[in-house]
Protein backbone atom coordinates (compact mmCIF):
# COMPACT_ATOMS: atom_id res chain seq x y z
CA UNK A 1 0.00 0.00 0.00
CA UNK A 2 1.09 3.16 -0.96
CA UNK A 3 1.94 6.42 1.66
CA UNK A 4 0.35 9.66 0.79
CA UNK A 5 2.90 11.95 -0.27
CA UNK A 6 3.20 14.72 2.87
CA UNK A 7 2.88 18.00 1.11
CA UNK A 8 4.72 20.72 3.04
CA UNK A 9 3.01 24.28 2.51
CA UNK A 10 4.97 27.72 3.19
CA UNK A 11 2.56 29.27 5.12
CA UNK A 12 2.46 26.40 7.45
CA UNK A 13 6.39 26.19 8.04
CA UNK A 14 6.85 29.79 8.52
CA UNK A 15 3.46 29.72 10.64
CA UNK A 16 5.11 26.62 13.14
CA UNK A 17 8.56 28.58 13.00
CA UNK A 18 6.85 32.35 14.33
CA UNK A 19 4.85 30.09 16.32
CA UNK A 20 8.41 28.21 18.36
CA UNK A 21 10.08 31.53 18.44
CA UNK A 22 6.83 33.60 20.33
CA UNK A 23 6.87 30.30 22.56
CA UNK A 24 10.54 30.33 23.42
CA UNK A 25 10.51 34.29 23.91
CA UNK A 26 7.53 34.18 26.29
CA UNK A 27 9.26 31.39 28.25
CA UNK A 28 12.45 33.15 28.51
CA UNK A 29 10.61 36.13 29.59
CA UNK A 30 8.52 34.43 32.44
CA UNK A 31 11.64 32.84 33.31
CA UNK A 32 13.60 35.59 33.70
CA UNK A 33 10.63 37.42 36.03
CA UNK A 34 10.83 34.28 38.38
CA UNK A 35 8.27 32.00 37.00
CA UNK A 36 10.71 29.04 36.88
CA UNK A 37 10.21 25.00 35.97
CA UNK A 38 6.87 24.28 34.93
CA UNK A 39 5.32 27.79 35.35
CA UNK A 40 7.51 29.28 32.64
CA UNK A 41 6.81 26.81 29.78
CA UNK A 42 2.78 27.02 30.72
CA UNK A 43 2.78 31.26 30.21
CA UNK A 44 3.25 30.59 26.05
CA UNK A 45 0.66 28.18 26.17
CA UNK A 46 -1.34 30.71 28.09
CA UNK A 47 -0.58 33.60 26.07
CA UNK A 48 -0.95 31.24 22.74
CA UNK A 49 -4.80 29.22 23.64
CA UNK A 50 -5.78 33.53 25.02
CA UNK A 51 -4.80 34.08 20.80
CA UNK A 52 -6.62 31.19 19.76
CA UNK A 53 -9.66 31.59 21.80
CA UNK A 54 -10.32 35.55 20.67
CA UNK A 55 -9.41 34.50 16.69
CA UNK A 56 -12.26 31.40 17.33
CA UNK A 57 -15.09 34.46 18.59
CA UNK A 58 -14.21 36.71 16.18
CA UNK A 59 -14.63 33.66 13.22
CA UNK A 60 -17.90 32.57 14.90
CA UNK A 61 -19.73 35.49 14.32
CA UNK A 62 -20.16 35.84 18.45
CA UNK A 63 -19.48 39.18 19.99
CA UNK A 64 -16.95 41.47 17.57
CA UNK A 65 -15.55 44.25 20.57
CA UNK A 66 -14.97 41.38 23.07
CA UNK A 67 -13.05 39.31 20.65
CA UNK A 68 -10.85 41.83 19.32
CA UNK A 69 -9.94 43.70 22.81
CA UNK A 70 -8.31 39.46 24.24
CA UNK A 71 -7.52 39.36 20.55
CA UNK A 72 -5.15 42.64 21.05
CA UNK A 73 -4.56 41.82 24.70
CA UNK A 74 -2.91 38.18 24.50
CA UNK A 75 -0.56 39.89 21.06
CA UNK A 76 0.40 42.73 23.15
CA UNK A 77 1.77 39.98 25.70
CA UNK A 78 3.19 38.45 22.52
CA UNK A 79 4.85 41.05 20.95
CA UNK A 80 5.97 42.25 24.21
CA UNK A 81 8.09 39.02 25.11
CA UNK A 82 9.42 38.92 21.46
CA UNK A 83 10.61 42.79 22.06
CA UNK A 84 11.93 42.61 25.42
CA UNK A 85 14.19 39.54 24.88
CA UNK A 86 15.49 41.19 21.59
CA UNK A 87 18.03 42.57 23.55
CA UNK A 88 16.54 45.90 24.87
CA UNK A 89 15.81 44.68 28.05
CA UNK A 90 18.53 43.02 30.89
CA UNK A 91 16.92 39.78 31.65
CA UNK A 92 19.04 39.07 34.34
CA UNK A 93 17.86 42.37 36.18
CA UNK A 94 14.35 42.39 35.05
CA UNK A 95 12.29 45.84 36.23
CA UNK A 96 9.49 45.28 38.74
CA UNK A 97 7.04 46.72 37.04
CA UNK A 98 7.86 43.71 34.28
CA UNK A 99 7.87 41.16 37.32
CA UNK A 100 3.97 42.45 38.15
CA UNK A 101 2.60 42.17 34.57
CA UNK A 102 4.29 38.71 34.14
CA UNK A 103 2.29 37.50 37.55
CA UNK A 104 -0.33 39.28 37.55
CA UNK A 105 -0.95 37.86 33.75
CA UNK A 106 -2.41 33.91 35.01
CA UNK A 107 -5.49 36.14 36.11
CA UNK A 108 -5.81 38.46 32.81
CA UNK A 109 -5.92 35.14 30.47
CA UNK A 110 -8.61 33.40 33.04
CA UNK A 111 -10.27 36.14 33.37
CA UNK A 112 -10.46 36.88 28.82
CA UNK A 113 -10.71 33.17 28.30
CA UNK A 114 -13.78 32.37 30.50
CA UNK A 115 -15.53 35.59 28.84
CA UNK A 116 -14.92 34.12 25.89
CA UNK A 117 -16.04 30.96 26.34
CA UNK A 118 -19.16 32.08 27.96
CA UNK A 119 -19.98 34.89 26.18
CA UNK A 120 -23.25 35.17 24.25
CA UNK A 121 -22.74 35.50 20.28
CA UNK A 122 -24.64 38.38 18.76
CA UNK A 123 -27.45 36.98 16.85
CA UNK A 124 -26.92 37.15 13.34
CA UNK A 125 -28.32 40.48 11.29
CA UNK A 126 -29.47 38.72 8.49
CA UNK A 127 -31.54 35.37 9.97
CA UNK A 128 -34.83 35.49 9.12
CA UNK A 129 -37.41 33.23 11.12
CA UNK A 130 -39.00 31.00 8.75
CA UNK A 131 -42.65 30.08 9.85
CA UNK A 132 -43.73 26.27 10.04
CA UNK A 133 -45.23 25.20 7.14
CA UNK A 134 -49.13 25.29 8.03
CA UNK A 135 -51.05 22.15 8.69
CA UNK A 136 -53.70 21.30 6.28
CA UNK A 137 -56.96 20.34 7.92
CA UNK A 138 -58.43 16.81 7.35
CA UNK A 139 -60.99 17.10 4.61
CA UNK A 140 -64.71 17.29 6.06
CA UNK A 141 -66.13 13.87 5.81
CA UNK A 142 -69.76 14.29 3.99
CA UNK A 143 -72.31 11.85 5.85
CA UNK A 144 -73.20 8.51 3.78
CA UNK A 145 -76.44 8.55 2.48
CA UNK A 146 -79.19 7.03 4.49
CA UNK A 147 -80.01 3.16 2.88
CA UNK A 148 -83.33 2.64 1.25
CA UNK A 149 -86.14 2.43 3.29
CA UNK A 150 -87.53 -1.37 3.34
CA UNK A 151 -90.89 -0.47 5.16
CA UNK A 152 -93.38 -2.08 2.60
CA UNK A 153 -96.03 0.51 1.11
CA UNK A 154 -99.44 -0.62 -0.03
CA UNK A 155 -100.45 0.48 -3.85
CA UNK A 156 -103.29 1.95 -2.56
CA UNK A 157 -101.44 4.31 -0.09
CA UNK A 158 -98.95 5.44 -2.10
CA UNK A 159 -101.90 5.98 -5.32
CA UNK A 160 -103.46 8.14 -1.97
CA UNK A 161 -100.44 9.71 -1.25
CA UNK A 162 -99.61 10.90 -5.05
CA UNK A 163 -103.28 12.98 -5.18
CA UNK A 164 -102.37 14.54 -1.76
CA UNK A 165 -98.98 15.75 -2.96
CA UNK A 166 -100.73 16.75 -6.43
CA UNK A 167 -103.48 18.66 -4.58
CA UNK A 168 -100.51 20.43 -2.56
CA UNK A 169 -97.96 21.33 -5.76
CA UNK A 170 -101.30 22.80 -7.18
CA UNK A 171 -102.28 25.23 -3.98
CA UNK A 172 -98.91 26.07 -2.99
CA UNK A 173 -96.70 25.75 -6.17
CA UNK A 174 -93.83 23.12 -4.23
CA UNK A 175 -93.54 19.72 -3.89
CA UNK A 176 -94.41 18.16 -0.65
CA UNK A 177 -92.15 17.33 1.95
CA UNK A 178 -91.79 14.50 4.06
CA UNK A 179 -92.93 16.40 7.23
CA UNK A 180 -96.20 17.48 5.95
CA UNK A 181 -97.09 14.18 3.59
CA UNK A 182 -96.84 12.91 6.75
CA UNK A 183 -99.09 14.95 8.91
CA UNK A 184 -101.52 14.89 6.17
CA UNK A 185 -101.82 11.20 5.65
CA UNK A 186 -101.34 10.03 9.33
CA UNK A 187 -98.53 7.93 8.89
CA UNK A 188 -95.33 6.83 10.93
CA UNK A 189 -92.20 8.70 10.00
CA UNK A 190 -90.22 5.41 8.22
CA UNK A 191 -93.89 4.90 6.21
CA UNK A 192 -94.22 8.59 5.36
CA UNK A 193 -90.16 8.26 4.21
CA UNK A 194 -90.71 5.57 2.21
CA UNK A 195 -94.06 6.88 0.67
CA UNK A 196 -91.96 9.67 -0.54
CA UNK A 197 -89.46 8.10 -2.09
CA UNK A 198 -91.83 6.32 -3.98
CA UNK A 199 -93.14 9.49 -5.32
CA UNK A 200 -90.34 10.88 -6.49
Amino acid sequence: MRSLPVRLDAVLVQALIAAALSFAHLHDLASAAGQDGWKAWAYPVSVDLLLVAAWRRLRSGGSKAAGWCWFLVALTASLGANVATAGLLDLNAVPAWLRILVAGWPAVAFLGSTLLAHGSPEPASNATATPAPPVPEPPALEPEPAPPSTTPVPPALVAHARKVADEHRARTGTPIDTSTLRARLGVPLPLAEAIAAQLT
